[in-house]
């Protein structure tokens, strides 16, 4: 009669690391193929941009699209510079991108430490009414908006002298100051604060701190991985934003560089220049995004949004 063995522990320890291991493998040829299918347009818009209009139209139907082949220049890249005042938009948006995050950071910051530490009544409610305004499009809200920033008061020098006038239009305050109170911003905060436990409050409560040193010195230090995460998505639309400027800016000297792209599409359009212009403003936010996808990243797989 037959003897049955059971498999040893060693065994099913190999067997297992072999089992992860094929995991591992079919995981990593999966992200590879993924990031080669996202790479595609970036490789694209860059070859293109080293191009002629004629040999892109040419090889938009062969692989020849995504390789450095046929007559490579820069001249589309200096030609760019011709038409567009790219120092002065890119200036500009760096300018307004930068305010806006790091305002944002402040304010949004602050906004959901009181909602998430603090104890006071209505607290529920005034987090479901900036969860609602989630819901609301832009473009729902963008002439009224346009109308009440025409109506608003500033502040202008005329021979150096300070004198009040009403209207925000072609400014740089009308394209910074609609958007530093985020509500997913808010929201994100303060659900990440809600992981920090609360018992380093009371610790610091009883030496004598105040909400804010709390804030300053507990809550902010903790919360890297959300900074980096709401730096990144405040980032992303501020510096794509394209409608709001269009609406309220005529003044070339005040447009950012989403902007710019409407004077390459004035009767024949310029592909080649098309390309190199979007190369140009594409990668400022690769930049930002390989600094901070590490924090990014850690935020998501930490906390995430959990409620």
């Amino acid at each position: 009669m037959a003897t049955i063995t059971a498999p040893s522990s060693r065994q099913l320890d190999r067997t297992e690391r072999q089992q992860r291991r094929r995991r591992n493998v079919w995981s990593y040829l999966a992200m590879a193929l993924f990031a080669v299918i996202f790479l595609f347009p970036m490789v694209f818009m860059f070859i293109s941009s080293l191009k002629p209009d004629a040999q892109i139209l040419s090889d938009v139907r062969s692989l020849n699209a995504f390789l450095p082949v046929g007559d490579l220049s820069l001249d589309n890249y200096r030609d760019v510079f011709d038409r567009v005042p790219v120092a002065r938009f890119m200036i500009n948006s760096v300018l307004i991108t930068t305010l806006i995050v790091v305002l944002g950071l402040v304010v949004n910051s602050m906004c959901g430490f009181a909602l998430s530490r603090l104890e006071w009544k209505g607290r529920g409610a005034v987090l479901a009414v900036v969860i609602a305004t989630l819901i609301v499009p832009f473009e729902t809200i963008a002439i009224p908006m346009v109308y009440w920033v025409s109506k608003l008061p500033t502040l202008v020098f005329e021979g150096g002298v300070p004198k009040y006038d009403f209207g925000w239009l072609n400014t740089y305050q009308v394209q910074i100051i609609p958007f530093i109170a985020n509500a997913f911003s808010i929201f994100l905060f303060t659900q990440y604060f809600s992981t920090i436990p609360k018992s380093l409050d009371e610790a610091a409560r009883i030496d004598g701190a105040g909400w804010f040193t709390i804030y300053r010195k507990i809550v902010v230090p903790l919360a890297g991985p959300a900074f980096a995460t709401v730096a990144i998505l405040t980032f992303l639309p501020a510096w794509n934003s394209y409608l709001w400027p269009l609406m309220v800016v005529q003044e070339e000297n005040l447009r950012p560089v989403m902007v710019g792209m409407q004077y390459f599409f004035q009767l024949n359009p310029a592909w080649g220049e098309v390309m190199a212009y979007t190369t140009l403003i594409t990668l400022p936010v690769l930049i930002v995004f390989l600094s901070f996808q590490r924090a990014f990243v850690s935020s998501v797989a930490a906390s995430g949004v959990k409620g």
